[in-house]
């Protein structure tokens, strides 16, 4: 079988640095652990960049991959096959637009999706239109915690599912994974309602976009079960989901190492205390890791057909529940679902009050 070439748009700083968005890294890596591809071009606004990117994944006797700073000259000139988009969310719908149009089988995108509601629709769409397979690194749905404790859920562990919480820095770039997992957890149920506030105090960008510096927000999924997300200061886990069901509740930690938490636990009718749950064969995301796994989903499905596990319809839900989040705090009310807005609410609660961030 003839390797799908592969085009990489925002390769990072040199080195490993997350201000750099070295997570083109961790894409090459998926890539190249499915042994069914081969790097063919790199663009970065800085060519030395580029350039170390591809001295570190060089491979004996490969061909060196072609090197830009322009990443529409690459699309033009390259058509790579799949495409992976590692650069600053503002700059992601034009991007995946441009791949689209380039005539890319696959696009991987990372998170979150766009910094305003509209952008994020009309990119999603865009690829839709084409029958482009778009997915967006919520790579949670690959790490093993999260599928165990969706294994335990589905297993009766905790009764019938009642309330899904959330913790994390905010609402947008953390908060995406959250509402990501809900919608996981949830057996993909739609979402229906939103109420939430946010607090600008304390307001930051993280990779250009704009997050509250403190937020709640509530959501109401089809099958009566309900969401709740806190962010920000004073939120009592650091980064965690708890599972609340009739029966008892799982309790899943992301600081687990630097909190002296295990990263999974749960307590069950009948249990006088927690029980630490050990990983299954099944929970685990593969030898490379979940962005390898989710990688490879997503050739198997350019390949095969089918719905990515990370795709852009699902990243699109996540999206519409930061956005509603806002909007509610906006107008000071539950917001139904379809959200109708194409701006950032917060973005413009920020611009009325003469926020400088």
């Amino acid at each position: 079988m003839e390797r799908l070439r592969v085009g990489i748009i925002g390769c990072g700083s040199r080195g490993a640095g997350r201000t750099g968005a070295a997570r083109a890294h961790e894409h090459w890596r998926g890539y190249a652990a499915t042994g069914r591809c081969r790097l063919a071009a790199l663009t970065d606004i800085r060519r030395d960049n580029a350039e170390a990117f591809a001295a570190e994944h060089a491979v004996d006797g490969e061909p060196a991959p072609a090197v830009y700073e322009d990443y529409r000259a690459m699309l033009s000139e390259q058509r790579p096959d799949v495409v992976s988009i590692c650069t600053w969310t503002g700059l992601h719908a034009e991007m995946v637009e441009a791949a689209v149009a380039s005539g890319a089988g696959a696009i991987h995108c990372e998170k979150p999706l766009a910094p305003t509601w509209g952008e994020a629709r009309r990119m999603v769409a865009r690829a839709s239109e084409a029958g482009v397979p778009l997915i967006f690194t919520h790579q949670r749905r690959f790490e093993w915690p999260f599928r165990a404790a969706r294994r335990l859920l589905r297993d009766g562990a905790i009764g019938r599912l009642v309330r899904i919480e959330g913790y994390c820095a905010n609402l947008f770039d953390w908060g995406t994974h959250w509402f990501d997992m809900m919608h996981f957890y949830n057996d993909e149920q739609p979402a229906r309602w939103v109420i939430g506030q946010v607090d600008l105090q304390g307001a930051a960008r993280v990779f250009g976009a704009l997050v509250e510096g403190q937020g709640l927000s509530v959501i109401g999924f089809a099958n009566g079960v309900q969401g709740l997300l806190q962010t920000g200061r004073d939120r009592p886990f650091s980064e965690a989901n708890r599972l609340i069901g009739t029966d008892g509740v799982i309790e899943v930690y992301m600081d687990a190492e630097g909190g002296g938490r295990i990263p999974l636990r749960l307590r069950g009718r009948g249990d006088a205390t927690w029980q630490e749950v050990a990983p299954q064969p099944q929970d685990q995301p593969g030898p490379h890791g979940p962005v390898a796994a989710a990688t490879a989903d997503l050739l198997h499905c350019l390949e095969q057909g089918g719905e990515p596990e990370l795709s852009a319809a699902r990243g699109l839900r996540a999206t519409e529940l930061i956005f509603a989040t806002y909007e509610s705090s906006r107008g000071r009310g539950r917001v139904d679902l379809p959200l109708s807005v194409d701006d950032s609410p917060l973005a413009a609660m920020a611009a009325d009050r003469g926020l400088s961030v």
